[in-house]
């Protein structure tokens, strides 16, 4: 049976309707209010109904926003938001909320309290903070308990004016589920993205710079970490007691400390990673059964620092080039490296007699001196001394001597990294930020 064309519209309206009262389409009603500048925006979300979005004019808002429904606040020109020194600057309380285009500025001071230019609180779920600009909060954007959160694009400097202890990190990621942290420039804060007790979660596109750990990362698994780059700063990538990461095509470079520190992790992959011109290349410490590759190291005070019984690797494919100390490793027994392409060592001494890219003997990253040097500092003095030098001539020949080490059976005679002489003039650093 056909319905004439007035009993069909007016069936429509009536569906609309009722989808609009169960909840089901916000959108459909959803309006935009505007806000200028000598008006409240906490007035405005007060007044408006979930869905709608509220452009902020620019301008400046001495207030402490609480968005505690479904909306979006979307400036015009970056308008101002200030928390003037105390509390935060904008709390989220509520799922489906969205931030978009503010600068966020001038939250409390108190570590204790966790004051944040963006504090979102548990169960505020979906939320995303897009184009935003945070300045001179404790902590930058503080994220907890929360599902499928987005922080896309945003640009957060911290307070320099503290010692980086009574600092907050720039994005804090706690206690969540699929969150999505990409294309985001962090400097001056204590770490750059702290996360803990989380999961799924993906990290690309970041730039971090002068601050204390690029990331401080703990208990999350099952996570990637790709693009990323962290320089000029204490330390890079601090991975730690966490498994199944993916770590991919990330840059380190001029850091005091480590480029990127491995710290009881299983089961993991880490590959064209770039490691340049910090203290240590990688810090590896209890690993096991991970997976490193095709990574470049390269004029790091120490390539790799490996110990507590970090074995159970595949590590192969690296170039491992102008580094003062290869690698730095005590241990009671040898770990074989390049059991399937072989590393390329820029001090091997070896040959390659039938031309098959591989040399002949092996690679053997220590010997007996290099343990005495970490054991008794003090002998590098005498590293040109022909005693020293007879020593370590003696310890080669004489198993008897031989210190176990880092051996790779089949080095590889050329880098495989194309573009390995960009880095050529980056070298250790002696303080940060």
């Amino acid at each position: 049976m056909m319905l004439a064309p007035s009993a069909l519209l007016a069936l429509m309206r009536a569906l609309v309707l009722a989808l609009i009262l169960a909840g089901y389409g916000p959108s459909l009603a959803a309006a935009v209010l505007e806000v200028a500048p000598g008006t409240s925006i906490n007035a405005a979300i007060a007044s408006a109904q979930k869905g709608d979005t509220l452009l902020i004019a620019p301008g400046r808002y001495n207030e402490h926003v609480l968005v505690d429904k479904a909306l979006t606040l979307q400036g015009r020109s970056h308008p101002t938001i200030s928390g003037r020194g105390h509390g935060d600057t904008i709390r989220i309380t509520a799922p489906d909320v969205t931030l978009i285009g503010l600068i966020v500025i001038d939250s409390g001071a108190d570590l204790t309290a966790q004051n944040a230019g963006i504090y979102i609180v548990p169960g505020a779920h979906r939320v995303q903070i897009n184009n935003c600009r945070l300045v001179a909060n404790l902590f930058g954007i503080w994220l907890q308990g929360v599902d499928d959160a987005r922080l896309l694009n945003n640009t957060i400097t911290g307070r320099r004016d503290l010692q980086s202890a009574q600092r907050g990190n720039g994005i804090q990621v706690y206690d969540t589920r699929g969150a999505r942290v990409t294309g985001n420039e962090i400097s001056g804060t204590r770490d750059g993205i702290y996360v803990d007790v989380s999961r799924d979660a993906q990290f690309r596109h970041n730039r971090i710079h002068h601050v204390r750990y690029g990331t401080h990362y703990m208990n999350t698994h099952h996570s990637i970490w790709e693009d990323n780059e962290v320089y000029l700063s204490r330390a890079g990538l601090a991975l730690m007691e966490v498994r199944s990461l993916t770590v991919r095509r990330n840059i380190a470079w001029g850091n005091t400390d480590h480029g990127i520190m491995l710290r009881t992790i299983q089961d993991s992959l880490i590959e064209d990673n770039v490691v340049a011109g910090n203290d240590r290349g990688f810090f590896i410490y209890d690993a096991e059964y991970n997976t490193l590759r095709h990574n470049l190291i390269i004029n790091n005070r120490t390539g790799v620092h490996l110990s507590a019984g970090s074995s159970n690797n595949q590590v192969d494919g690296n170039d491992f080039i102008g580094n003062q100390e290869q690698v730095r490793f005590v241990a009671a027994r040898d770990v074989e490296w390049g059991k399937q392409e072989g590393n390329y060592w820029s001090n091997y001494n070896g040959w390659d007699q039938n031309g098959d890219g591989q040399g002949d003997v092996a690679y053997e990253a220590n010997d007996l001196v290099d343990r005495l040097n970490w054991q008794y500092p003090l002998l590098k003095l005498l590293g040109a001394s022909p005693a020293l030098q007879t020593l370590r001539f003696a310890a080669r020949q004489f198993p008897l001597l031989r210190a176990p080490s880092v051996v790779d059976r089949h080095p590889r005679m050329r880098p495989l990294s194309q573009n390995w002489k960009k880095w050529n003039d980056i070298a250790p650093r002696i303080e940060y930020n």
